[in-house]
């Protein structure tokens, strides 16, 4: 099964923890990231330090957002009451029927959303 990489494992990685770094080496051939992802990870680099991240974030295909992902995002951000970057996460997770690879368990509890994914603690 393809693994949707949520921002926090790119953010990890791009930090310096090992256990994320670990994890994308291991699954890399199987894992696309989203287009909030992306926002998301460039918006907290600084513009010198953009290139090489583009390039980190380029070797994965990304998903983009269509009506079906903004209206399931929308339907899931109204029942659970996530952010909207979390609701189409989920939704994109949802409707290509991937795992949700993330640290964030507030959200997305794995005992509650079997398409969340918490591939390491730190």
């Amino acid at each position: 099964m393809k693994i949707l990489l949520d921002s926090v494992i790119l953010i990890d990685h791009l930090n310096g923890v090992r256990a994320a770094t670990d994890y994308l080496a291991k699954v890399h051939l199987n894992a696309v990231i989203s287009v909030v992802t992306r926002a998301e990870v460039l918006a907290g680099c600084d513009p010198p330090d953009a290139p090489p991240i583009k390039q980190l974030l380029d070797a994965f295909p990304a998903l983009t957002l269509d009506a079906a992902v903004a209206d399931l995002a929308a339907t899931l951000r109204r029942q659970n009451k996530w952010k909207l970057p979390d609701a189409f996460q989920a939704a994109l997770a949802q409707i290509h029927k991937l795992q949700l690879a993330t640290r964030n368990t507030k959200d997305f509890p794995p005992a509650q959303y079997d398409f969340a994914l918490v591939p390491y603690e730190i």
